[in-house]
């Protein structure tokens, strides 16, 4: 069954702050990479030329969160490129730079095949998981490799 996830983060100064231009500038390439790797399915992107979803107002007011949703063929494949995309985990391992801590930040949920989620259905799913933990219906990698692989 197809995974969806949701990732969230806030930056640490204004979006537009300078301090921000290298994660900005390397959403493309990243994106990009995205879209032909191995199990994708579809990711949300922003209206008319956005090529990310960084303008997407996710939360009311809080021009500064902003949220990254995508759907996989499985978690094997999302983990992959999260993990193991080389761009992709340079990216990762700067989170600090540009963002404030947040948990959770990331949820993972099945949907059926062909379903998009929303940015509703996602914030519910994160909150669900902040709320209840990590189960069968909103988890995290950590609980998804203890519990459902193999």
């Amino acid at each position: 069954m197809p995974i969806a996830q949701l990732n969230v983060a806030r930056f640490r100064r204004p979006k537009a702050d300078p301090a921000n231009q290298s994660f900005m500038d390397a959403l493309d390439h990243v994106n990009a990479q995205a879209d032909v790797a191995d199990g994708f399915v579809w990711r949300l992107v922003g209206e008319g030329d956005a090529n990310d979803a960084t303008a997407i107002e996710a939360v009311a007011g809080d021009a500064d969160f902003i949220v990254n949703l995508s759907v996989w063929r499985d978690v094997p494949s999302l983990e992959a490129f999260a993990y193991r995309q080389a761009d992709h985990r340079s990216v990762l391992a700067r989170r600090g730079e540009w963002f404030e801590p947040m948990e959770p930040s990331l949820a993972l949920w099945e949907v059926p095949e062909g379903h998009i989620p929303s940015v509703a259905e996602a914030l519910d799913k994160l909150a669900e998981l902040g709320r209840d933990g990590p189960s069968a219906a909103v988890c995290t990698f950590k609980w998804w490799r203890a519990n459902r692989s193999g």
